[in-house]
């Protein structure tokens, strides 16, 4: 097993900011809004650089989705910022019929996402945005791992002509991807070769898949970890170039196991290369208050569940 380390944790949200910083000194054309959660996204920079290519909305985020589709129209490129419940779920119908429908070039980016939300609770944690933006046709799907990559994506959807869903979350985790990393929409990154199980993850969950690769080693297990931080489009051919050579997957992420990376997963090796598959997701429920760390374990979205995970689709892979 691949050993990786790292000398501080951030929050992948404190990515976004910077990667919009950096993109808004590239392009003059790059403009954002906000509602009323400049502080939450980590906008300060942005605004403090470019005040006249900042709108703040206020609570209004229907509003805000359909003043960045007009935007677009004019040549901008409007990145959109409010917690991951009120980017998708509150303005669902305005991104479909202002954004998707029309392949506006507008980038939804969403801050807390997912059980790590923590103590606002299941009202403020959404677990089913990536299923409701990746039906959307024509919307690219981006979930990163880290601080490093958070940037890096931010700055990448910038030049990527279309509509996009950045997802990223609250809490503090290791930053352990390269600093200087080209982000590539729809290819998988391989984080660790092996021969006895694929291990594919997404958004925080990658660094878990870390921590239950290093366990699984322990056992005498090797396991291959990819990061799918493109959930649509999905890099088809990484998937199954890896299947193909360990018979067995887990899939793994901080959202409901309907309609996530888990079940984009299992569309394709049902149509390219059915294969045992084990689902490491929140099952079909809300969350609720707690810490990110009470969560994740209630939730059982920790690495002692990938590595049982594992075991079980590892025990029906020889069945």
């Amino acid at each position: 097993m691949k050993k990786y380390t790292y000398t501080e944790k951030k929050d992948t949200r404190s990515g976004f900011g910077a990667g919009l910083h950096e993109a808004g000194k590239k392009n003059e054309n790059v403009v954002a809004l906000c509602a009323d959660l400049v502080g939450s996204l980590k906008m300060d920079a942005f605004i403090k650089d470019f005040p006249e290519r900042f709108t703040q909305v206020g609570i209004a985020e229907a509003n805000m989705i359909g003043i960045a589709a007009g935007m677009t129209i004019g040549g901008k490129i409007p990145f959109t910022g409010t917690f991951a419940n009120f980017s998708t779920g509150r303005v669902y119908d305005q991104i479909r019929q202002s954004v998707a429908y029309s392949n506006k070039n507008v980038k939804i980016c969403a801050s807390h996402a997912g059980l790590t939300l923590g103590e606002d609770g299941a009202t403020h944690q959404i677990l089913e945005d990536i299923g409701l933006m990746k039906m959307l046709p024509g919307m690219v799907v981006i979930n990163p791992c880290d601080y490093n990559q958070t940037k890096a994506a931010t700055m990448a959807i910038a030049e990527y002509e279309g509509p996009v869903y950045l997802r990223f979350g609250r809490p503090v985790i290791p930053v352990f991807t390269d600093p200087d990393q080209k982000f590539e929409i729809g290819k998988a990154w391989m984080v660790n070769e092996g021969t006895d199980v694929t291990i594919i993850a997404t958004g925080h969950m990658v660094w878990k898949a870390i921590e239950a690769g290093e366990q699984l080693a322990e056992l005498g297990i090797d396991a291959e970890i990819i990061n799918i931080h493109t959930i649509k489009p999905l890099d088809d051919e990484a998937i199954l170039k890896s299947v193909k050579k360990t018979g067995c997957v887990v899939t793994c992420e901080e959202h409901n196991k309907f309609g996530g990376l888990g079940e984009s997963v299992a569309r394709l090796l049902t149509t390219e290369l059915p294969t045992p598959q084990e689902f490491v997701a929140t099952n079909d429920t809300f969350g609720e208050s707690g810490t990110p760390d009470q969560l994740m374990s209630k939730y059982g979205l920790d690495a002692v569940n990938i590595v049982e995970a594992v075991q079980k689709v590892i025990g029906r892979k020889k069945a």
